[in-house]
């Protein structure tokens, strides 16, 4: 029987970047019908049913999933690469948030600023070490402060997802300093 953490990450793959490795089809907003993704989880991960579903979208450290209200459809939250319309609300930003990087991709950051590269949008973390834990999966974690009001200030439109990612286009270099 697979585990949760094998459970996750079929799903983020298929949620989030090869829903049709699994059949399936996602809505615009990147919904598919749950009673599809566990003919699909069953079909790969034998004995996977409703109920470890719900556990590991309940208990998952960074709540990469939702179900609907009405638990018919489940999505991953954010981190997608196929086209979705997202439907995050616009929200001011606080003064600060930040991003966990590692060593190697500074040079790159430093000279262009965050880019969303595979994904639709950078991901900033509100505090200092949620953004050390996410570096911390790559390597040694750098951390970025990221002047995000000022960034607002400027043009920049922030989204903020329902696990409390922060998503936005880009940050320009001029708005990243190296704590």
């Amino acid at each position: 029987m697979a585990d949760d953490t094998q459970i996750s990450k079929t799903l983020s793959y298929w949620l989030r970047h090869r829903p049709d490795a699994a059949g399936l089809v996602l809505d615009d907003a990147g919904w598919a019908p749950v009673d599809a993704v566990l003919a699909a989880l069953d079909a790969q991960l034998p004995g996977t049913d409703w109920d470890r579903l719900v556990q590991v979208v309940e208990l998952n450290d960074k709540q990469r999933f939702e179900l609907s209200a009405d638990a018919d459809r489940i999505r991953a939250r954010q981190g997608h690469s196929i086209e979705v319309t997202g439907d995050w609300p616009v929200t001011p930003p606080p003064e600060t948030l930040f991003h966990g990087t590692v060593d190697r991709f500074l040079p790159a950051i430093l000279a262009e600023g965050l880019k969303p590269m595979r994904r639709h949008h950078v991901h900033l973390s509100p505090d200092v070490e949620t953004a050390r834990k996410v570096a911390a999966r790559r390597g040694k974690p750098v951390i970025l402060k990221i002047q995000a009001a000022r960034l607002a200030a400027d043009g920049g439109v922030f989204r903020l997802t329902g696990n409390g990612v922060w998503l936005v286009g880009h940050v320009p270099e001029g708005f990243i300093s190296i704590i």
